[in-house]
């Protein structure tokens, strides 16, 4: 949805890099890209006024002025003052003192209530509640049979005493609601209320009756954020006719623009407290401003991407893992490989997962035209073999790979391509396993493997050559002296251990690795 505004963002940013000092024309051409940007991306024009001067007048002053690096300072400047309009921080759920908490929902006909109260049901029972569905609406056709589909589907009940279609009356069956909840020890009460294609009084008197029967803890407007400019019309209607606590932004998968999640914070005053972003029940999350931002700035998102990783792998199986790859659990099979590409599946779409890694808008046209059914190629190729190739898969011959091939229904390029990408991410993962970091790849210093001082640094033959001629040990001329010299090398790499790295034998590895007090489901970093 912010495509639009963060390619913009991203090329004003790129015109700023390499100036040492940021002169006053210079802040004035960024905030008129940055303005642009934020009125292409419908943003509604107060918030736009305000944010630009909020970046001019601090772009200004000293923060910048006495940086080492202005653009970078600017670039965090854009970051703080979008979370700050985005809302500041995470504003959570209050829940009942005693009794079932009520969320009651209300907005438009069309903004995805009823898909949405089925999926903020799975999520309190991800956190271990006991939710309870209640179908209010009975004005818009199915309403009441889409709202049980979606209950069967996550697993939660649905109270709906009524038919709809027309018939029933809403602010009753909520009202019975409450107490059947109490009856059945259901702790959350989730009321899906009728919408209208635009705001009207009936409408609202029915949402407001249904508000001061049940007296919910918590009201949230819910808001398809594809519908622009209009969407902050509606969303100040509603807060001047029901009243509400917080706004849930729905379609945020969707090609719009999305001015209308950047505004309705600034203009309301009321938080964004939960996003729904595609057609999955496990598409919906709680909505972190900071996170938002930073997905905007194409900074990624690495700590949702964790937090879904902890909920999908098995901390079990990637120890296992991990072990394989270290040399410590036997040999990484492409039984294991499997193990590990399902449990990646278990996240979601690959490109809305590489989405939320740094730097990845550059590519996103790659990102999404990637094709998720690869995994399912790459299962079929797998399954296709016998279970001493998945073991071993260095027996894999040219007939082999035929039979495989065949047995799958691909190509053998496919398959060689994918025997050869496997024993590759085997050998990066187990260097990065024993520590040994990306190859060829700079970074922390004093690592073997990764760059800088004492690290795998790249050298060329020749700068090797030339280094080996300036201080290199050179071999003698004089047999009896090149014998000595070579007798000293092996008494020195004797007393060394053999160690390439100079360290004596009898360090105790076990005792150094406990001393890096490593957090202990540190393994998991390492699938």
């Amino acid at each position: 949805m912010f495509a639009t505004l963060s390619d913009r963002l991203s090329a004003t940013f790129k015109n700023l890099r390499g100036k040492g000092r940021l002169s006053d024309a210079d802040i004035d051409a960024t905030a008129r890209e940055i303005r642009i940007a934020l009125l292409e991306a419908d943003v509604a024009l107060p918030v736009v006024k305000e944010f630009v001067a909020a970046v001019k007048e601090r772009a200004r002053g000293e923060e910048v002025s006495g940086a080492l690096n202005p653009a970078q300072q600017i670039v965090k400047i854009v970051n703080d003052e979008l979370v700050t309009i985005l809302g500041g921080e995470t504003r959570r759920l209050r829940y009942a003192k005693s009794g079932p908490t009520v969320i009651m929902l209300a907005g438009l006909q069309g903004a995805g209530k009823t898909t949405l109260a089925a999926k903020l049901a799975l999520w309190f029972k991800e956190q271990d509640m006991s939710p309870l569905l209640v179908a209010c609406d009975l004005q818009r056709p199915n309403a009441v049979n889409q709202l049980q589909v979606n209950g069967e589907r996550v697993g939660v009940p649905v109270f709906a005493p009524e038919p709809g279609n027309g018939v029933g009356d809403p602010v009753g069956v909520a009202r019975s609601a409450v107490g059947e909840a109490r009856r059945t020890l259901h702790d959350v009460v989730i009321v899906d209320t009728a919408g209208r294609l635009g705001v009207d009084a009936e409408m609202m008197g029915q949402a407001a009756a249904i508000r001061d029967a049940v007296n919910p803890d918590e009201v949230l407007f819910v808001v398809d954020a594809m519908i622009g400019q209009d969407a902050l019309v509606t969303a100040q209607a509603f807060l001047d006719g029901v009243g509400y606590d917080g706004v849930v932004l729905t379609k945020l998968d969707g090609d719009a623009r999305g001015g209308a999640a950047l505004s309705i914070r600034q203009v309301t005053g009321k938080p964004v407290m939960f996003a729904s972003s595609g057609e999955k029940m496990t598409d919906f999350d709680v909505f972190h401003p900071d996170r938002m931002a930073s997905r905007i700035l194409d900074m990624g998102d690495m700590m949702t991407l964790i937090e879904q990783a902890e909920k999908a792998f098995d901390q079990e199986q990637a120890l296992k893992a991990a072990q394989k790859l270290s040399g410590q659990g036997g040999d990484f099979t492409l039984d294991d490989f499997l193990e590990q590409m399902q449990q990646v599946r278990k996240l979601g779409s690959m490109s809305k997962i590489l989405q939320m890694l740094p730097g990845m808008g550059q590519v996103r046209d790659q990102l999404e035209n990637f094709d998720d059914r690869e995994i399912d190629r790459i299962e079929a190729i797998i399954r296709s073999m016998t279970p001493a190739e998945r073991a071993n898969p260095k027996i894999i011959d040219g007939s082999r790979r035929a039979r495989i091939a065949k047995g799958c229904g691909r190509n053998v390029s496919d398959v060689n391509s994918l025997v050869d990408r496997f024993f590759e991410a085997r050998k990066m993962m187990s260097q990065m396993a024993k520590g040994g970091g990306f190859p060829g790849m700079p970074g922390m210093p004093g690592m073997p493997g990764v760059g800088g001082p004492g690290g795998g640094k790249r050298v060329s033959a020749k700068q090797k050559q030339k280094s080996k001629g300036k201080g290199g040990k050179r071999r003698s001329g004089n047999p009896a002296k090149a014998a000595k010299q070579e007798t000293a090398a092996k008494d020195k790499a004797a007393q060394a251990g053999s160690n390439p790295f100079g360290i004596g034998a009898d360090v105790d590895y076990e005792k150094a690795a406990a001393d890096l007090d490593l957090p202990k489901d540190f393994s998991k970093f390492l699938k």
